[in-house]
């Protein structure tokens, strides 16, 4: 038992220490899209129906059930994150006004990439992050 546990032991060092020679963490979601943050201050967390990533740049939760996969990666490519796209679905539509609003009204991050909502960039998600949005959608930036 002892042997098998420094066993574990050894691995999880040599996993860790590998994973620091990465520069992003990405995630493969089920709709085939990427998202791909900075390891720059990296904290995730998790509960039992979202994965929360904490970086240099901001805050990303993704719902577990639309994760297929995570891994370290050297190389940004991927879906880039595009400003407005709140629910990481590809595009910036009428459906990331919606929820970026219920995010608003209520806190909840589920489903909500706090970095994208910040469509101004002043570092804080509120409602001139929505008016900037609509103002996106309607050709008026």
């Amino acid at each position: 038992m002892k042997k098998t546990i420094i066993t574990m032991l050894i691995a999880l060092v040599a996993i860790c220490a590998s994973a620091e020679t990465y520069s992003y963490l990405k995630f493969t979601k089920t709709n085939g899209s990427t998202v791909t943050c900075s390891v720059e201050g990296l904290k995730i967390t998790y509960d039992n129906t979202n994965v929360t990533v904490t970086n240099a740049e901001g805050t990303t939760t993704i719902a577990l059930t639309e994760v297929q996969d995570m891994y370290f990666s050297n190389e940004a490519g991927g879906s880039e994150m595009q400003p407005g796209d709140v629910n990481m679905d590809g595009s910036v539509n009428i459906a990331d006004v919606t929820v970026l609003i219920d995010y608003l009204l209520s806190s909840n991050a589920s489903n909500v990439n706090l970095t994208a909502a910040d469509v101004d960039g002043d570092g804080d998600v509120n409602i001139a992050d929505v008016t900037q949005l609509i103002d996106m959608l309607l050709g008026n930036d």
